[in-house]
């Protein structure tokens, strides 16, 4: 079999690791089982970033993306592997989704649980929240993964979810939140 005949990767058969309530690893499971109600506490990381103009850039996820599909949402975001860098695993997956590179820092942490009542799946996750700055990049979104991609600020966004929340991932709010505050910190 060749590289070509090879089937993708099923994402969802992919392992996350599981967390406690403090954030520690306590063990992995596949993605799909991960996010059957009731919803395992899994790391998770959401990546936010920004340009010269202050302006966030966000993704609207591809339909067939099995937890909120067709929804705005920050940059990218994903899970790193059992074990694997939270920034190593960003890292790829911005290249995956958007064709993009830049250097990205953590900037905190929150944890939130929603369902998706389109799906049924669970988002419960002690998510990571990464910046990063793009100066000239122009992103390449992968169709299978991103519907389409907006640049805005982030007064419009938090104008945007609060008028119209249906629209928005349940996590970007919290995400622009602690992103601009490190974003002001750095004085960027």
């Amino acid at each position: 079999m060749t590289t070509l005949d090879q089937p993708l990767t099923d994402r969802e058969a992919l392992p996350v690791e599981l967390v406690d309530e403090s954030g520690r690893a306590v063990g992995a499971c596949p993605v799909a089982q991960a996010h059957r109600a009731p919803g395992l506490l899994h790391r998770a990381f959401s990546v936010l970033l920004f340009d010269e103009a202050g302006r966030v850039l966000l993704q609207q996820r591809a339909a067939v993306k099995t937890r909120f599909p067709l929804l705005w949402a920050n940059t990218c975001c994903g899970h790193p592997a059992p074990g694997e860098s939270v920034v190593a695993a960003a890292e790829v997956r911005l290249a995956e989704e958007l064709g993009l590179a830049t250097t990205l820092t953590e900037v905190g942490t929150f944890r939130y649980q929603a369902e998706d009542p389109a799906t049924g799946r669970v988002e419960h996750e002690w998510d990571h929240v990464l910046i990063g700055f793009l100066d000239t990049d122009v992103p390449r979104a992968d169709p299978a993964e991103v519907a389409d991609y907006a640049w805005i600020q982030p007064d419009a966004l938090r104008d945007a979810l609060a008028a119209e929340p249906q629209r928005y991932t349940p996590w970007l709010a919290e995400v622009l939140e602690i992103a601009e505050k490190a974003n002001r910190r750095t004085g960027k």
